[in-house]
Parts: structure tokens; C-alpha cells; sequence
């Protein structure tokens, strides 16, 4: 497991039963997680100085319930990168800081490449990797279905005084984009993407990880530079192994183009322990190093 260990602004303070306790810059929150089923005592009785508390509802979804006054948005910094931290209302915030060990690997990767990089970021969220990416000198076209999120995306970018020069940001569905840029004859020499289990597209349609992500892999190996630096994927999915990731970067973009694959699950320190997290999995096609 990979474990990220140099956030100076973020960190789980502790874990139990189902929730974990986060300091975002100083703002505690205490958020579900379903990976957590150890007891380690009540969260609430142990901490006076939780700022928020994101409370499952029995129907699906949930609330938050403010203890004390929390801004509407806050800054949290990852090295030189900026992002804006919101309380969205399926318990998320707009980061995943376990990708922060994902977004180095990029930085160095582009900063390596010793020319000009341009990256395709697909279901890019509020921009993590565009944001890396972009910091590292790529150009970079960021790809979601949802507007709302595309314009925390914006304000990330901002945020970290990025040259917005060189971003693209595309509200569509992520299949329909990816299918139009091969009619058109555009090429990548990167790709990313973290794709949900479940979603939908910005005129209803439907995704389904199990279902739909061999197909799209396979169309986006026709997007992909005669020189590809990396094709990266992310996942969240329960019950989906890194190895069926592999395994699909095998059948299609490693029958295109040497180079080597590398899969890890990731994870977060719990402070003041031996404890970690599982963040999730990712599984990545690299060229070879000469």
C-alpha cells in the first residue's frame, strides 16, 4: 500500500465505528467511511472540538450538522497546490487527499518528460489531477458531467495561480467526448480517470463502472500520442480488485504501446497510531525508462 504521508494542512485525527474524525486546516469534521469497522470509543464523547458532523440517513444520503461556526468554503494547500474545501451534501468535501501520492507521481512524471504534455482528465471532479498536472507544465483538458463541479474545478485552479491558459474544461458526458476527440483526430500523451460506480451524464446517460469501463479504456488506447507518457485509473469501487484494473490495461493499451503496468491500493495515517486507512486503488500503464 502506498501511504501519504506529507500533508501539512490535512490529517485523520482518529477513527472508529464507522466514522472518521479530519482536521482540514484546522476544521474538524467527522464523516462516514464504510471501510472502518473497528471500535476505538466514541468519537463524539472523545473530541469537544468537532466543527461538523455528517449524520447517514436510514432513506439514502444524509446531512450536516454544524457544532460550530464553519465557513462556507476554506482553503486547504498540498505543497504549492491550492484547493477549496466545501461540506457537499453526500458527506464529501471536493478532495480525495489520498490522491495527493497520485498527484506527485504526475508532477514528476510531466516535469520528467522534458517537453510539452498534454493531458486527458476524465469524471475530473474538482480538478486534483488537473490542478497537479497543470502545476507540472502540462496542458490539460478537464472532462465532467456535472457544471457545478466544473466550476469548483475553476476556482481550484485560481486558487493556485495557475496559467488558466492551459486548461480546457468540457461539462459533457465522458464516453461522448471521448468518442467526438477520436472523430476529430486529437491525441493525448496522458489520460486519466477515476470513474464513479454508478452515474450520470449531462443528458441522463447512464454509467456503470462493471459494465462500461473495458469499453471506454478501450476507446480512449485511440487517444493516446504515438509517444504516451502514462494511463492512469483510479477506483472506489467495493469489491473491485486493482487486478481487474490490470488486467484491462493489459488487453488494451499495453497492445498498443510498450511499457510496464503497476497497480496499489492507497491509503492515510491516522494520527498518533500504527493505523491506516484504505483510500481506494489505482492500477497505471507507464512508458518504459530508457
Amino acid at each position: 500500500m502506498l501511504i501519504n504521508k506529507e500533508w501539512e494542512s490535512y490529517e485523520i485525527l482518529d477513527a472508529s465505528n464507522g466514522e472518521k474524525l479530519e482536521s482540514w486546516n484546522n476544521i474538524i469534521l467527522l464523516r462516514p467511511d464504510p471501510q472502518i469497522i473497528w471500535n476505538n470509543g466514541d468519537l463524539k464523547k472523545k473530541y469537544s472540538n468537532i466543527n461538523a458532523h455528517y449524520h447517514r440517513s436510514n432513506k439514502g444520503g444524509g446531512y450536516w450538522e454544524n457544532y460550530k461556526n464553519t465557513p462556507d468554503h476554506w482553503e486547504v494547500k498540498y505543497k504549492d497546490l491550492t484547493f477549496n474545501i466545501k461540506q457537499m451534501g453526500f458527506k464529501h468535501t471536493g478532495l480525495f487527499p489520498e490522491q495527493a501520492i497520485n498527484w506527485d507521481y504526475m508532477i514528476n512524471k510531466i516535469k520528467k518528460a522534458n517537453r510539452e504534455i498534454k493531458v486527458l482528465n476524465l469524471f475530473a471532479y474538482t480538478g486534483g489531477a488537473t490542478v497537479a498536472c497543470m502545476y507540472a507544465g502540462a496542458h490539460v483538458t478537464h472532462v465532467d458531467s456535472s457544471k457545478g463541479i466544473v466550476s469548483w474545478a475553476k476556482e481550484n485552479v485560481k486558487s493556485s495561480n495557475l496559467d488558466e491558459t492551459k486548461v480546457r474544461y468540457i461539462v459533457d458526458d465522458v464516453v461522448k467526448f471521448v468518442e467526438r476527440e477520436i472523430r476529430r483526430g486529437n491525441h493525448y500523451d496522458a489520460i486519466i480517470m477515476d470513474p464513479p460506480s454508478y452515474g450520470r451524464g449531462s443528458n441522463g446517460e447512464v454509467w456503470d463502472v462493471e459494465k462500461d469501463l473495458y469499453h471506454l479504456v478501450e476507446l480512449c488506447t485511440n487517444l493516446l500520442s504515438d509517444n504516451p507518457l502514462f494511463f492512469h485509473i483510479n477506483s472506489y469501487t467495493t469489491g473491485l480488485s486493482k487486478e481487474v484494473l490490470v488486467n484491462i490495461l493489459k488487453l488494451t493499451v499495453l497492445k498498443k504501446y510498450e511499457g510496464v503496468i503497476s497497480s496499489e491500493e492507497i491509503g492515510l495515517p491516522i494520527k498518533n497510531s500504527d493505523l491506516v486507512l484504505p483510500c481506494g486503488i489505482f492500477a497505471r500503464y507507464e512508458k518504459k525508462e530508457n
